[in-house]
């Protein structure tokens, strides 16, 4: 047992840093997981301490490695890393310290600056080159931010003393102790910075949002040589083989390796990524292009559609309403509900995605009377995820002409039965729950076995997905009519713009 091989894959989320240490067959041997704060210093703005984050990454590593060492389970050989992507970070390059709290991919504080650039019709040339739009999501914004508001760091940076990551590169920096410096194209292309077609830092680009060049990283293939972990942090000096941002990830944990090929994931916001293969296709419904990993200095493209908000409406519920306990007592109380009794949430409390891209949208519940109760507000959570579902995967089957069957889903939210059938009634499609939802580390853990020789290939690591659940539609045509017309309705009261 001692020479099993393993895999250990660090997940930096949204509110929690995870460890799983993997086999080669995609079980999960040990696992631990700390959640961090969040910080929200003014309407539309969050934030993290990026030394928390780091302390949480310490913590979860070191006590899986004791688990599997105290079990005898295997030797690690390589490290993967996933991350909350566009979450950007910016620090100083000999202490290592940031210059401020890591600005979180769904603050909206620069959505002022993103229209004055929209206003000297500037988008255009970004979509063409990055793939995305101009909006506050995105790191590009951010980092500019820090750099006009952060006393001296613009002229830090102007001496190459600050460096930029997402979370991802800020890990790798701390694990190697300041040795590299490197992040994988699945990140960089979340930026607005980084041409997806060129595979470089644009200059257009680093001038248009006023960014030097010596602050970005060296841009790796998804599967490469990211530098050793240290000895102290992991147990072993550890090779850190492969990295792609979470959505990329889970993707790839849901082994979407063929064009056509779809999955959902379903945690704080809602992400889908349709596999598009080695041709880049520029959406005509607001969807994101972007890189879904790279092997070999060869580009993998996807479509991407984005919904902020998913887990969160839950959180919400559960947090500030006070309506429910646990995450895990809605679906008991939702299966014995007959209707949604016309009760419906858009829950934009950051705004709203795509296929809308509206960051002054605020969030609504419609349809309440005097007879509307918690269980009505949580029914209407969770059909918005579904709906929020539909209105991307009507988007992407416009923009590629593909009408997938089956869709593969993931994240903390798909262990609710009730979600995935009522999923699979609105889409009108199959819908398939793999036995480990953890996809997103179990995509950073196939990254790096396959950095780690363990896999040729990706089709190579097919045996690590098995199917847990299938859901089949079971609703009728006029009734799925009757559900997204209303979801229409209400979301068009939301939305600040057209």
């Amino acid at each position: 047992m001692a020479d099993k091989p393993l895999i250990l894959a660090i997940d930096q989320g949204t509110s929690s840093t995870r460890a799983i240490i993997f086999d080669t067959d995609g079980n999960i041997l040990h696992s631990a997981q700390e959640e961090f704060r969040q910080f929200y210093p003014q309407d539309g703005w969050v934030e993290h301490n990026p030394d928390e984050i780091w302390r949480s990454a310490k913590r979860v590593c070191r006590q899986v490695r004791q688990d599997s060492i105290a079990l005898n389970s295997g030797k690690v050989l390589a490290i993967g890393i996933t991350n909350q992507r566009e979450t950007t970070v910016v620090w100083d390059a000999k202490s290592g310290h940031p210059v401020y709290n890591a600005i979180v991919w769904q603050d909206r504080r620069t959505a002022d600056l993103c229209r004055e650039l929209k206003a000297q019709n500037k988008e255009s040339m970004v979509t063409a080159k990055t793939g995305l739009l101009l909006d506050p999501y995105f790191s590009a914004t951010k980092i500019a931010w820090i750099l006009d508001n952060v006393e001296g760091a613009r002229e830090k940076a102007e001496k190459g003393e600050l460096r930029f990551g997402t979370t991802d590169c800020y890990l790798v920096w701390q694990l190697t102790k300041g040795e590299s410096h490197a992040t994988d194209a699945t990140n960089a292309s979340r930026t607005l910075l980084f041409n997806i077609h060129t595979n470089q830092w644009d200059e257009e680009l680093l001038e248009l949002f006023n960014i030097p060049r010596t602050m970005l990283p060296e841009v790796k293939n998804s599967v490469d040589e990211f530098g050793i972990a240290d000895n102290q942090i992991v147990g072993e000096n550890t090779p850190i083989l492969g990295i792609a941002g979470d959505q990329q990830a889970a993707a790839i944990g849901q082994l979407c390796i063929q064009p056509g090929m779809i999955k959902s994931t379903y945690g704080t916001g809602c992400f889908m990524l349709m596999n598009t293969g080695e041709k880049a296709i520029q959406s005509r419904h607001k969807l994101l292009t972007t890189i879904a990993y790279r092997f070999n200095h060869k580009n993998y493209y996807a479509l991407e559609g984005s919904i902020f908000n998913a887990g969160t409406a839950i959180q919400w519920l559960r947090d500030e309403l006070k309506f429910i306990k646990n995450a895990r007592d809605t679906e008991a109380i939702v299966a014995q509900m007959e209707s949604n009794n016309g009760v419906y949430m858009v829950p934009a409390f950051t705004g709203l995605g795509a296929p809308h891209w509206d960051p002054d949208a605020r969030g609504a519940v419609l349809g309440i009377t005097r007879d509307t109760g918690p269980d009505d507000f949580v029914r209407a959570a969770l059909e918005s995820v579904c709906y929020q579902t539909n209105d991307l995967i009507s988007a992407m089957r416009n923009d590629s002409a593909v009408n997938t069957e089956v869709i593969r889903v993931d994240g903390g939210m798909v262990a609710n039965g009730w979600l995935l059938q009522f999923l699979a009634d609105i889409l009108n499609t199959e819908i398939e729950r793999p036995k480990v939802i953890e996809t997103t580390a179990l995509g950073a853990a196939i990254l790096a076995a396959t950095g780690a020789k363990l896999f040729n290939s990706l089709e190579d690591a097919s045996q690590a997905w098995q199917l847990d659940q299938s859901f089949q539609p079971k609703m009728d045509a006029q009734q799925r009519t009757q559900l997204t017309d209303a979801w229409q309705n209400a979301i068009n009261r939301v939305k600040t713009h057209s």
